[in-house]
């Protein structure tokens, strides 16, 4: 099992302003009252105000510093989703990937937000269509690197940060739309291994479909990778 990212984008500053003008040109075609069922009680006004937040405090993170706070609202939610995302776009545009930021783990370059933007964003934009019953089409490659910043990234992060134990049997991921594979807490061979598309590996790691989805195929000890999915993979 692999974990480069040989076949990840290289441009995700790029990417990561598509998926914010996707998002904000889908907020006033669904009613912000709409349940968003995989985020528990949050309603579609929460989910924007999230994300808006987000990137609001991701843009000051870059800039390392403290972050204004933007107050409880209410709030217009398309300006406020137009201006954070704007606010985050430019601030990275502005550093460069080079520049030292602050990131989720120590010091780094800026470049670290491009790439965790991108994959919030892309989640929370599925939340957000798929509530609204719309489709959503990307590409597996940025799929994938979803499945991989969880791998090598997120899910590792929650060990150290004692979020969870480390998992007691490994599982890998092979995505067969994109040729690559991944294996989840571990360095010995997997005790269950689910194949399946790049979006909907991402989606099971990120607590939005189950081993269930027709899309997905498993093989092993499922209750290895039923263990691993109950714990907190991802903040």
């Amino acid at each position: 099992m692999t974990t480069g990212r040989a076949d990840a984008p290289t441009d995700l500053l790029t990417v990561l302003s598509g998926l914010q003008h996707d998002f904000l040109a889908t907020i006033p075609l669904v009613d912000p009252t709409t349940p968003v069922p995989w985020c528990g009680r949050w309603r579609v006004k929460d989910l924007v105000v999230h994300l808006a937040r987000v990137h609001h405090w991701a843009a000051a993170q870059a800039r390392r510093r403290q972050e204004t706070p933007l107050g409880r609202g209410p709030f217009v939610l398309e300006e406020l989703y137009a201006g954070c995302a704007a606010e985050l776009r430019d601030t990275l545009t502005e550093l460069g990937p080079d520049a030292v930021a602050w990131t989720l783990a120590e010091n780094g370059p800026a470049s670290f937000w491009h790439r965790r933007q991108t994959h919030e964003t892309l989640v929370h934009l599925w939340d957000l269509r798929v509530a609204g019953g719309l489709d959503l089409s990307v590409e597996p490659r940025i799929w994938a690197d979803t499945v991989d910043e969880v791998v090598t990234f997120m899910q590792p992060r929650q060990e150290r940060m004692g979020r969870m134990e480390p998992l007691p049997a490994p599982v890998g991921l092979v995505a067969d739309d994109t040729g690559r594979s991944w294996l989840l807490g571990g360095s010995t061979r997997p005790s269950a291994t689910v194949s399946g598309p790049s979006e909907a590996l991402a989606l099971l790691l990120w607590g939005r479909t189950t081993r269930a989805d027709e899309r997905l195929t498993v093989e092993g000890e499922v209750a290895a990778l039923d263990d691993a999915l109950g714990r907190r993979l991802t903040p």
